[in-house]
């Protein structure tokens, strides 16, 4: 295998992609090198910010300096003793229409100058193209990628299969499918960047998606063109492994300086929020009084610092079993990220089915968004496909969540086990305790400490959505189960009606006895008289 992995998280994996050049971790960012207007060395990028790898333009090469890198070999040439993955030049036929090469010519030149990594020529597909185009895009690039191991020599090199299709997500898994059933060792998303440059987060997750559930999930995935640390964490939760950028470049070409959240303008910067070792020696003034030259590299080295600073806590998220949490952080940084991380809702059973069951931490729910994280999704699932109430029982007892977890341990269930020993003595087994609770819906007690069930920390008062989706949860629980009567202790304080209703109209649906009270009463007289009668009365029946 040449490519293990190590943790796991959502869909993000801390892997070891092993190539003839060493091991390297995932993720990983790529920065882009042109030898022609590279503003920091490759052996600088590597030895003093940590970079283990870098891709290249095959076509660039072989157009600009020929056979130099031949002769030299493709590290020497560019003075980088880490792991070089090469393009192929597919960029500039989506740019410029065409290029002066054939997919036999460049995969003969990957292999003649060494690199590690390689890429097929491909027919990238672009954003606003018709249908018909973005069919002929993938069956060339498909065709080309089947012809790749007639035609290679070398079993040294790892090769990528781009997937095609742009927006027509049909086609996307078309081609996803297809290549998949092709030995690549990497695979990769292809024309995601006019969609990443329009900030149309949301399509993009959707192409990453369909991507990922069509091709073999053991292999590493790419993202072309991943320019801004800022959407890192949303291209990591969903799968990709490495992806390339040369925006730290071309943004310090343009003044622009990076930060996790986002890019500024340095004319309209009054202070670095950076503490780098860049930005800790000087200010945005001092800086835009450099030469342009000094003030580039100043810029670039910055903007590299970020992109690695970011990778590092993204993987930290991983590790700790935290990604959701932090994949929320920066999609509250913008509105984009905001609603591509809710259109995961589309892809959640995949999301969950692939998400590791247990983690080292317990989980944050801040509101509604956290209902379509993986490990909601699977308790409620799990409910329903594999759950079955003891078959002596009759009575459903519906309890809220309380501070306290596991909520069978809280004094508040103490007082109401107490009541019901002294009601039921013997027949005590014809109760089913249940508690509804906020993410997850409905908990049976003897799930109760099973994780995450107990192993959450929840923002009180719940937004609305949350509250209805435990509602609509505690229906479907009283409509999947056969209970005779259904029990709701309920405080109006802490749960709007919502609750109350759509057990109340189930109930009703189902010609099941339906009973409330009030937990406001629950210590007063009037209470544990109204829950005697209620428990003798079924009884007695």
């Amino acid at each position: 295998m040449t490519f293990e992995i190590k943790e796991r998280d959502l869909l993000a994996r801390i892997g070891r992609l092993k190539t003839k050049r060493g091991a390297i971790e995932t993720p990983l960012l790529f920065p882009v090198i042109n030898p022609s207007i590279q503003p920091i060395s490759p052996r600088r990028i590597r030895e003093v910010f940590g970079y283990e790898a870098l891709i290249t333009n095959a076509y660039i090469l072989k157009k600009r300096f020929q056979n130099e890198p031949i002769e030299e070999g493709l590290h020497k040439f560019l003075d980088f003793n880490g792991v070089i993955m090469t393009d192929s030049g597919a960029y500039q036929i989506l740019v410029y229409g065409d290029i002066e090469t054939t997919p036999q010519e460049i995969i003969e030149y990957q292999e003649q100058i060494d690199t590690d990594i390689a890429t097929i020529l491909d027919w990238p597909t672009g954003w606003k193209v018709t249908r018909k185009h973005a069919e002929q895009t993938v069956n060339e690039t498909l065709k080309r990628a089947k012809q790749l191991f007639k035609t290679k020599t070398r079993e040294d090199i790892l090769w990528v299969g781009p997937v095609q299709g742009g927006r027509y997500l049909d086609l996307v898994a078309k081609s996803a499918t297809e290549m998949g059933k092709l030995p690549f060792q990497i695979y990769a998303l292809g024309s995601p960047t006019e969609v990443m440059q329009s900030y149309r987060f949301d399509v993009l997750v959707d192409m990453i998606m369909t991507a990922k559930m069509n091709l073999p999930v053991e292999k590493p995935l790419h993202l072309f063109g991943a320019g801004h640390p800022f959407m890192f964490s949303l291209a990591v939760a969903l799968g990709c492994d490495i992806f390339d950028s040369a925006a730290y470049a071309i943004y310090a070409r343009e003044n622009r300086y990076m930060t996790e959240y986002g890019t500024s303008r340095l004319n309209e910067l009054e202070y670095f929020q950076c503490t780098c070792p860049k930005c800790s020696k000087t200010t945005p003034k001092e800086v835009l009084e450099m030469p342009q030259k000094e003030r580039e590299v100043f810029l670039a080295e910055h903007n590299l610092y970020v992109c690695i600073s970011e990778l590092r806590r993204i993987e930290q998220a991983i590790k700790d079993g935290r990604l959701w949490e932090y994949l929320e952080l920066r999609a509250h940084g913008h509105p984009a990220l905001l609603q591509a991380l809710k259109k995961l809702k589309k892809h959640e059973d995949f999301v969950e089915k692939h998400s590791p069951a247990v983690k080292k931490s317990g989980l944050f729910f801040f509101n509604s968004i956290g209902l379509i994280r993986p490990e909601v999704v699977r308790h409620r699932k799990r409910l329903m496909e594999r759950y079955s109430p003891p078959k002596e029982a009759k009575i459903l007892l519906l309890i809220p969540q309380t501070r306290m977890k596991p909520f069978h341990k809280s004094k508040e269930l103490k007082e109401t086990a107490k009541l019901l020993q002294h009601i039921l003595k013997e027949r005590l087994n014809e109760v089913q305790t249940c508690f509804y609770a906020a993410p997850f819906g409905v908990i049976p007690i003897e799930l109760d400490e099973v994780y995450p069930l107990s192993q959450h920390e929840t923002v009180l008062p719940l937004d609305k959505e949350t509250v209805e989706y435990v509602a609509n949860q505690a229906a479907n629980y009283i409509n999947h189960t056969n209970y005779e009567v259904v029990v709701l202790l309920h405080n109006p304080e802490n749960w709007n009606e919502s609750v109350l209703k759509m057990c109340r109209k189930t109930c009703l649906r189902k010609n099941i006895k339906f009973k409330y009270l009030n937990i406001k009463e629950k210590r007063s007289k009037t209470m544990s008289t109204r829950l005697e009668k209620i428990f003798r009365e079924k009884l007695s029946e």
